[in-house]
């Protein structure tokens, strides 16, 4: 028999549709993979389809070799290097946190309600810290450990000015938070300009740096598809020059980002 469901059972609070992060994370029993073990099985993936292809192109095993080395170190470099852009988009949005804290503290909030408020509504790159600051507030209460907590795990030179502020404020009660937080905000947004526009032009010279540095390679792949070409290089000497050739392009890729790569700001008030 079927029961009757009135229509006010049918639909669902907004509470019960939305799940908790920790529920859209991780279910029972389901294992997450860390970013490390996702490197390594991307770097074999690419790894054998690249010595397949181009086994298939060239019929060469030391070609086939010396290309699926350079394709997994690039994977590997790519993957590492998406660290750096989640930490760039971290670092960008501290400007929108600023501007989120002080129309909370005009409206009339306290600062804690500000920054828990951030959970929702503040930069999709930074929510998971905010909702974990809110998490610690509602555990012991304690504002002073939740900031201190949230410095650490951001880890940046404009957090820690943010965080700082906000802790000495708290402590020694100034009413000068808005201006100093608007301050901070200036200097964050001039900084940011600064170092996106020398990234745009590094920008230029790092591509035609890898164009550079890939056309030898393609024009190798081009030339593997004549039998003369694809058994000259799996002598022994050919070995030898595609191994060095290997070394080289490596050395000069790692001395490119080198030169090419922009200092971090110390963090004075940051843990070491």
């Amino acid at each position: 028999m079927k029961k009757n469901v009135s229509p006010s059972q049918q639909i669902m609070s907004p509470s019960q549709q939305i799940m908790s992060p920790s529920q859209q994370i991780m279910s029972p029993g389901q294992k997450i993979m860390s970013p490390g073990q996702k490197i390594i099985i991307r770097v074999i993936a690419v790894s054998l389809s690249t010595f397949t292809a181009v086994f298939i192109v060239s019929s060469s095993m030391v070609i086939a070799g010396a290309f699926t080395a350079l394709s997994a170190t690039i994977t590997f470099l790519i993957s590492k290097s998406r660290n750096n852009r989640n930490s760039n988009a971290m670092s960008s949005a501290w400007p929108e946190v600023i501007d989120h804290l002080t129309a909370g503290l005009q409206s009339g909030l306290s600062i804690a309600e500000t920054m828990s408020d951030l959970a929702i509504r503040g930069p999709e790159v930074l929510r998971s810290y905010f909702e974990a600051f809110s998490q610690a507030m509602e555990s012991h209460g304690n504002f002073f450990t939740a900031v201190s907590d949230l410095k650490i795990r951001c880890g940046q030179h404009g957090s820690d000015q943010i965080f700082e502020a906000i802790i000495i404020s708290r402590t020694l009660g100034g009413a000068e938070l808005l201006n100093v937080l608007r301050t901070v905000g200036t200097f964050l947004r001039q900084d940011l300009a600064l170092r996106r526009e020398i990234e745009v032009k590094h920008g230029w010279i790092k591509n035609s740096a890898h164009l550079s540095a890939a056309a030898p390679w393609l024009l190798l792949l081009l030339l593997s598809t004549q039998p003369a070409t694809a058994r000259a290089f799996s002598s022994v000497t050919g070995a030898v020059i595609l191994g060095f050739g290997l070394l080289m392009t490596g050395i000069a890729y790692i001395w490119m980002n080198y030169l090419g790569k922009l200092p971090e700001l110390p963090r004075v008030f940051g843990e070491t």
